[in-house]
């Protein structure tokens, strides 16, 4: 299996590469307790079409070691520029879904965009959904915190019992087997608990709005109008609004899983975006 050396603390992390290697690249950024699989829709079928498609377990996620530290924000987005460092990817398109776009966010502004041309925030947690000084219309910060200490107390169940809310299942258009739903259920179990918890505590504190409206490159946000996880006001509109050059793609009944529910809207996208 293919593995690089963190530039942080030297774990070892997972990473997968598909397609040809002078085709477009697109670099996928997990969400948070989620690995590489999450992207089966989007990297199979662009790597089939001339791309190359990189992406890597989030320490402590998937097959990459099991860690106790390197969580915080700026050890997590120097992670991501080591993966295009070790492979020495250029004009790169950024994709992440999530807290993954958080760790993009900062990554362009520890190290640059030399490497990235173009970043693409899916359903994103950037710039921030919890409530701030510049930010107070977020959510109430107790409210994350509870949900935090529930998540530590039953991951099992924080995971099972927010399926149907991932994927917008009540949605029109948005239905998904059983089996399915229940992988990816597991595959969150993927995760170690410190990285689960880890992640909550960065999610908490997330305020990347400074840092997103200083990248200036071509910037696509897709979002979904019932993203419960990162809802649409709190996260994606402001993100475009900051980002000088953003474009902005809402799609209709989509969830924060709409990478599954609406893959074919989001890999139109993307091949535009990243073409």
């Amino acid at each position: 299996m293919p593995y690089f050396a963190s530039p942080v603390d030297a774990a070892r992390l997972h990473h997968i590469d598909y397609g040809p290697a002078d085709g477009p690249v697109i670099v996928f950024v997990n969400s948070s307790y989620l690995g590489t699989e999450m992207w089966e829709f989007q990297m199979l079928p662009l790597a089939q079409e001339g791309f190359r498609c990189v992406g890597f377990d989030r320490r402590g996620h998937g097959r990459s070691e099991d860690v106790w530290g390197g969580f915080d924000l700026d050890s997590l987005a120097d992670d991501v520029h080591g993966l295009l460092e070790e492979l020495d990817l250029r004009e790169v398109t950024l994709v992440g879904h999530s807290f993954g776009t958080a760790e993009i966010v900062r990554c362009l502004t520890r190290h640059g965009d030399e490497r990235v041309a173009r970043v693409a925030l899916v359903a994103g947690m950037a710039p921030g959904a919890v409530r701030s000084a510049d930010h107070p219309g977020g959510i109430d910060p107790q409210l994350v915190r509870t949900a935090g200490e529930a998540f530590r107390r039953d991951r099992a169940a924080f995971f099972a019992d927010g399926a149907h809310a991932f994927f917008a299942l009540d949605r029109p258009g948005n239905q998904l087997s059983d089996a399915y739903v229940q992988s990816m259920v597991r595959g969150c179990h993927g995760s170690t608990a410190r990285a689960g918890t880890e992640l909550w505590e960065a999610f908490a504190a997330l305020n990347v709005a400074p840092e997103l409206a200083k990248i200036d490159l071509p910037v696509l946000v897709v979002h979904g109008t019932h993203d419960t996880s990162a809802p649409l006001e709190l996260t994606g509109r402001r993100a475009a609004e900051l980002a000088p050059n953003a474009t902005l793609r809402v799609y209709e009944n989509a969830g924060h899983g709409l990478f599954v529910t609406h893959a074919e809207q989001l890999n139109a996208d993307l091949r535009a975006f990243a073409g």
